[in-house]
């Protein structure tokens, strides 16, 4: 059996964060596709400071079930959301191509694993795996406006785990060293993508807290797209075209005979006054949209402890 396993180094990094109750399953059925199918692979635990006992959860499996590998858990000193946790995760892992989970749960077909894998080997660097219908009315619109306003090639939807080579790592990290969103840097890498879909007819999407997905979406749409420039100049325009309208409507007034004295110069001040504060304000959000595409990958994760708790290698 060994001699048809494949001989790539798999990498699987799996976002833990309060799955005491659901990690040990989802272990047991990771542990089986990998061992059945690599010769080489690893798995790295990501516990994004979990406050319901995820670690010695994993830690009981380990003594338990004994799997023919080790087992790293990467324990996070305070809750850093799922990018910057992953980014822990991917920092630590050696495959030739690395699983990313994004929840320790198979709600989907397992067989979806080595055919992500399989599909990678027949070019594609990255390989994504998803419900074919967003499950949420608030996802949809996200990815909506992001799809609209991106400049990537590739359409982005809700996802459950994604494959991506080495190739890929190394190239999205040589631009940004830290991801703050890693599928849209994935899908501006300029290698080549695919989607894979499976039907989930209760729509379920990965559990993240609401106001992280949200922060998440603002940040990605302001990082990844140029909406924030775009409604702003809208909004811009909105006002400078008033700022004109009461320009002109002023300029009437004074003609007529129903002006008030001293009325018509305050207004033509104030209408010239903001129709140069909205055109610097506009010109001021390009510059700022350019700055941080340069700067907002400063942040870093923060790391308590590295455990490697070793497998029945033996």
């Amino acid at each position: 059996m060994a001699g048809n396993k494949e001989k790539n180094f798999a990498s699987a990094v799996v976002y833990v964060k309060n799955d005491a109750a659901r990690i040990g399953g989802f272990l047991t059925c990771l542990y089986g596709i990998l061992e059945e199918n690599f010769e080489k692979y690893e798995i790295i635990c990501v516990n994004d400071n979990s406050s319901d006992g995820s670690g010695e959860a994993m830690r009981a499996f380990m003594r338990e079930n004994r799997p023919a590998r080790p087992l790293t858990i990467v324990n996070l000193s305070i809750s850093q959301g799922m990018e910057l946790a992953m980014n822990a995760g991917l920092d630590l892992a050696i495959g030739d191509f690395v699983f990313e989970f994004d929840r320790p749960q198979m709600d989907y077909p397992q067989e979806m694993v080595m055919e992500s894998y399989r599909t990678a080997l027949t070019g594609f660097d990255i390989v994504s795996v998803g419900p074919r219908r967003t499950p949420r009315l608030a996802s949809r619109l996200f990815y909506g406006v992001f799809n609209r306003y991106s400049k990537s090639q590739y359409q982005l939807g809700t996802d459950v785990f994604r494959l991506v080579s080495r190739r890929a790592i190394h190239r999205v990290h040589a631009v940004n060293p830290t991801l703050v969103y890693r599928k849209a840097a994935y899908a501006a890498s300029g290698l080549k993508l695919r989607q894979l879909f499976y039907d989930d007819p209760c729509g379920r999407a990965a559990g993240q807290e609401r106001g992280y997905r949200t922060d998440l979406a603002l940040d990605s749409l302001a990082l990844y797209t140029d909406a924030a420039y775009k409604v702003s100049l809208s909004v811009s325009l909105v006002f400078l075209a008033l700022t004109l309208f009461s320009g002109i409507y002023t300029v009437v007034i004074y003609f007529s005979r129903a002006h008030i004295e001293g009325w018509t110069t305050t207004m033509l001040l104030l209408s010239g006054g903001f129709f140069g504060v909205f055109l610097v304000l506009t010109i001021v959000v390009k510059y700022l949209s350019l700055l941080v595409g340069l700067v907002f990958r400063r942040q870093k994760y923060l790391v308590e402890s590295v455990e490697k708790l070793q497998g029945d290698e033996g």
